[in-house]
């Protein structure tokens, strides 16, 4: 009785102050789930609350996220229960733009690729709410992790001033991880062909060359082409800023801005990919084999060459088996390692949509994943279950994920309790808790071996909506055209012959006004 009395004076109350009989409602609804919300500590909810996430599904994670081992685990701990609709990664740019468009969307998007063109745009609508205040009060770990790493906020924030997502984030000191997949070689094959490891790229043409002449096996195999190019662009002093910026980078010699895609020496990277294709060097299958059938292809041993995140976790190779390269020379002198990540690797991985009744606790909830006691959990898993704390204090896999009874994989192994696998998780990721392809010892040596040539890296640009409009639309079309053209020059359906008409048809569908906006984009990244 007592309280049914307050309730209607407060009706009353906010009556009076000319609320109407819904804003009444709201603002009760509001202070009742704020209530329920704790403010620190576990659980984050007194009452038990439910959460749908849009999920971003790698392919080596297993579906029905709530039954893995961490989910249960934090379910328990947190009174959030979470409905994860996994939605592979192929093509999920495409999809999460569809699910957006037509209105149906779930309270949350978890390491579903969100980009900050997608941030700024539906930001601007209303569809992601602005996270700023939500941070400051909710979000500890982040607050803490922005201070430390200024450039974090500066990724975060939209050209319009706020904060819509948390991001994926790595450790800047944490080289292998900022690397991700460096360029295998195969030590046995080494030893066959009485060579030493390449250092400039001619060596590392010799040494594909070897292995096709000896018979030994695959040169170079893998699934794309163009990360091969973004990897060896730095032997022709291209991509100087890293991978968050595939068609533009600094020239070194007048630090000004360039259109990298149009350069002369960019032609001579394409003339040597296009002889490794010509002369066989490159898997024939590499255009059109799936990442599964690329693993399958490597647990035999004979490739001779690939970029990967780990062989040993990906395709069961012993550790000794593959080593990997360091930044290559190339024809003018210049080796730099450019096939490296932005740390804020993943601006989106987690944001929230208005629809969202619960956004204090699902910013608690994300939250937990940027402190050492989240990370743990999102990396490692249980302990006792999925990891021991060895007497050094470091964390190991148990033998039921380093060393699987059944012959499975690591990675294998990890997707039976966690889905971190593929990334895009929202999280800060450092050596101490990340035991995955990338933390382990042949990667960090790898990692270490091209530490010094790596250059200054960037991390993504944002823009106005404005110039957004471009980027979507003419400056989609720009590089759509440019990928497909490359392709067809590495395996000559194009002849080098038309490369001047081609550039002219780059310049023609806008390149110039594409440089310009980056530009802009640029100088106020400089500014920030």
């Amino acid at each position: 009785m007592k309280k049914r009395w307050m309730l209607a004076a407060s009706f009353a109350a906010l009556a009076i102050a000319g609320c109407s009989g819904e804003e009444v409602e709201q603002k009760l609804d509001e202070e009742e789930r704020i209530k329920n919300v704790n403010a620190e500590g576990f659980p984050i909810v007194n009452e038990a609350i439910d959460m749908e996430l849009y999920t971003g599904q790698a392919p080596n994670n297993l579906q029905n996220y709530e039954e893995r081992l961490i989910w249960k685990t934090y379910a328990d701990l947190s009174n959030i229960n979470v409905d994860f609709n996994e939605v592979p990664f192929d093509g999920l740019e495409e999809k999460v733009n569809l699910t957006l468009a037509s209105g149906e969307y779930p309270d949350a998007f978890y390491s579903a690729g969100i980009n900050s063109q997608q941030l700024t745009e539906y930001g601007a609508q209303g569809v992601f709410i602005k996270l700023d205040e939500l941070i400051e009060e909710y979000a500890p770990n982040l607050t803490k992790l922005m201070e430390e790493y200024p450039q974090v906020r500066k990724g975060l924030t939209m050209a319009d001033g706020h904060i819509y997502s948390f991001p994926s984030f790595y450790d800047p000191d944490f080289t292998s991880m900022v690397v991700g997949t460096p360029i295998w070689l195969n030590q046995h094959f080494l030893e066959e062909l009485d060579m030493d490891e390449p250092t400039t790229i001619d060596e590392y043409y010799q040494y594909l060359k070897g292995v096709k002449e000896e018979e030994l096996g695959i040169p170079y195999s893998g699934t794309s082409v163009d990360n091969f190019i973004m990897q060896i662009r730095g032997s022709w002093g291209l991509g100087t800023r890293g991978l968050a910026h595939k068609f533009i980078d600094i020239n070194p010699e007048t630090e000004e801005l360039r259109f990298t895609r149009t350069d002369e020496h960019y032609k001579e990277v394409l003339e040597f990919v296009h002889q490794l294709w010509s002369e066989g060097l490159i898997d024939k299958d590499i255009y059109t084999m799936t990442s599964q059938e690329f693993y399958a292809k490597g647990e035999i041993g004979n490739i001779g060459s690939m970029m990967i995140y780990n062989p040993v976790t990906q395709m069961n190779q012993n550790a000794e088996a593959y080593e990997g390269m360091a930044a290559l020379e190339g024809p003018y002198g210049d080796s730099f390692y450019t096939h490296v990540k932005a740390a804020l690797v993943h601006v989106g991985s987690f944001v929230i949509t208005e629809k969202m009744e619960n956004p204090e606790a699902a910013v608690r909830w994300v939250d937990h994943f940027y402190g050492e006691e989240g990370a743990l959990l999102q990396f490692m898993g249980v302990e006792g279950e999925t990891f021991e704390v060895a007497d050094d204090g470091s964390y190991e896999f148990t033998e039921e994920i380093s060393n699987h009874p059944d012959g499975l994989t690591q990675d294998q192994a990890v997707a039976q309790h966690m889905t971190w696998l593929g990334g895009r998780v929202p999280s800060f990721v450092k050596s101490n808790y990340f035991t995955g392809s990338e933390g382990l010892p042949n990667a960090m040596e790898a990692g270490e071996k091209v530490k010094e040539s790596i250059p200054e890296i960037w991390n993504y640009f944002n823009y106005t909506a404005e110039e957004l409009q471009f980027k979507q639309s003419i400056g989609t079309d720009i590089e759509t055209f440019i990928l497909e053209n490359e392709a067809a020059f590495v395996t000559g359906k194009n002849s080098f012959d038309e490369w001047e008409e081609y550039i002219e048809q780059v310049n023609n569908l806008g390149a110039e006004e594409y440089l310009a906006i980056e530009e802009a984009a640029y100088e106020r990244y400089i500014k920030n």
